[in-house]
C-alpha cells in the first residue's frame, strides 16, 4: 500500500540536495491561493510541499555519511545558498558504493567514509522509499546505473538529474515500464536557467523566421560540480545533453563546428553561483544579419529544486495511477534530455494534462 505522502530517496546529498531539502522547509506552508515565488506549482494532483518527506539519502563522503540529512546537507564541500533552517528528520545517510561517482578532481575536496556499502535496494524497501533522486556528479555511468537498478529491485520510481541517459534509452524504459514503475529524465532543467534561456531564444528564431546561423553557451561556476567538469570525459555527456536540448527546438540542427554549449571553467569564489554567457547570430529579412547575446547570473542548486519538487510530485501521481515507463510530458518539461523532444510551451501542455487526468505521459510516436 502507497502513502499518502511522497517519499523521496536522495543518490548524492549534495548542493541540489541540500536546496531541494531546504525548500521543504521554506515553502511547508505555501498556499495555493497566493502562490509563492520559487515555486512552479504549489500544488500537484492534490500533493502539496507538506506532502513531500525525505525518507533516505545516499553519499561516500565522511562528512555526510551516519549524518542526519538536516545537518548532511550543509556539510563540506557542499556550498550553496543558506536559505532555511532545517530541523533533523531522523534519516540518516547511509554509505552507498563510490563505483565512477568520485573523479580526480573531487578526490582533493571528498575524504570517502570508512563505512561498509548498505545493501541499497534494502535500505529502499526498509524506508519505504516512493521515489529515488539522482544527484551523482555528471560522468557517473556505472554509478547511475547501479541506482537504476536498485530503485527497480525496490520497486520505486527513478527521477535522473544528471546527464547520464537512463530514461532517453529505450532498454531502461522497457524495464521500467514492465515493473509498472516511473521513470523520469534526463538532466534537469533548471527553472530559469542557461539551457531553458537558450531553448526559448531559439525557438523564438525559429518560429519568427529568423535564420539560426551560430551560436554559444559559456557557463562557469564555483561549485563541485564545475570543478568535477574539469576532467573533460566526464563533461562528455553533459555537453551532449545541453546541446541537443537547444538544438532539438530548430527544424534542422546546426553544423558541429557552428554551436558550442556547455560548461568553460572552475571558479572557486563564485560557490554556488553560476554565470551563463549565450551569443546568438543569425540572418533576418533581406539576408541582414541579427546578433543577441545575455548574460545570466543564478545560484545554480536552488534554481533547480523547484523543477524537482514538481518532478517527484508527477512520479508519484504516476505510481499511484499505476503508470510505467518514461513519462513523456514530465520528462519533457522538467529535463534537457528527454525520450522525446517538444517546445517548451507544448511540454508544459503536456504535463498538465498529466496531472489533470494521467494523459501526456505516453510518447507522441513509438520508439
Amino acid at each position: 500500500m502507497r502513502s499518502k505522502k511522497v517519499r523521496v530517496g536522495i543518490v548524492g546529498v549534495g548542493n541540489c540536495a541540500s536546496s531541494l531539502v531546504q525548500g521543504l522547509t521554506y515553502y511547508r506552508e505555501a498556499a495555493s491561493n497566493e502562490p509563492p515565488p520559487g515555486l512552479m506549482s504549489v500544488a500537484v494532483g492534490g500533493y502539496r510541499i507538506d506532502d513531500i518527506e525525505i525518507a533516505s539519502a545516499f553519499d561516500i563522503a565522511k562528512s555526510k555519511v551516519g549524518k542526519d540529512v538536516a545537518e548532511a546537507i550543509y556539510a563540506r564541500p557542499n556550498n550553496t545558498y543558506r536559505f532555511a533552517e532545517v530541523a533533523k528528520i531522523g534519516v540518516p545517510v547511509r554509505r552507498g558504493p563510490t563505483l565512477d561517482g568520485l573523479g580526480k578532481y573531487l578526490r582533493d575536496e571528498i575524504e570517502e567514509s570508512e563505512d561498509p556499502d548498505c545493501d541499497v535496494a534494502e535500505a529502499l524497501r526498509q524506508s519505504q522509499t516512493d521515489i529515488v533522486v539522482c544527484y551523482l556528479p555528471v560522468g557517473s555511468q556505472k554509478a547511475t546505473e547501479f541506482y537504476a537498478e536498485q530503485t527497480l529491485k525496490a520497486g520505486c520510481a527513478f527521477v535522473n538529474c544528471i546527464p547520464v541517459f537512463i530514461a532517453s534509452r529505450p532498454e531502461w524504459r522497457q524495464r521500467f515500464e514492465r515493473q509498472k514503475l516511473p521513470l523520469i529524465g534526463d538532466d534537469i532543467k533548471s527553472q530559469v536557467g542557461a539551457t531553458i534561456v537558450h531553448r526559448v531564444l531559439t525557438n523564438l528564431f525559429r518560429e519568427r523566421g529568423v535564420r539560426l546561423d551560430r551560436t554559444y553557451q559559456l557557463n562557469f561556476g564555483g561549485n563541485t560540480d564545475f570543478r568535477n567538469m574539469l576532467e573533460r570525459e566526464r563533461l562528455e555527456s553533459k555537453k551532449i545533453s545541453k546541446t541537443q536540448s537547444v538544438m532539438s527546438q530548430l527544424d534542422a540542427p546546426l553544423d558541429a563546428e557552428n554551436v558550442h554549449v556547455g560548461p568553460s571553467d572552475f571558479v572557486p569564489w563564485l560557490t554556488d553561483r553560476k554565470f551563463c554567457h549565450i551569443r546568438m547570430e543569425g540572418t533576418t529579412f533581406g539576408g541582414l544579419p541579427l546578433n543577441a547575446e545575455v548574460k545570466l547570473e543564478v545560484w545554480d542548486s536552488p534554481n533547480s529544486a523547484g523543477v524537482v519538487i514538481d518532478a517527484v510530485r508527477c512520479a508519484k501521481l504516476a505510481l499511484d495511477r499505476g503508470l510505467g515507463g518514461a513519462l513523456i510530458g514530465p520528462s519533457s518539461y522538467f529535463m534537457k534530455s528527454p525520450p522525446e523532444q517538444f517546445t517548451d510551451a507544448e511540454a508544459r501542455d503536456r504535463v498538465l494534462k498529466f496531472i489533470s487526468d494521467g494523459d501526456g505521459a505516453r510518447p507522441r510516436r513509438l520508439s
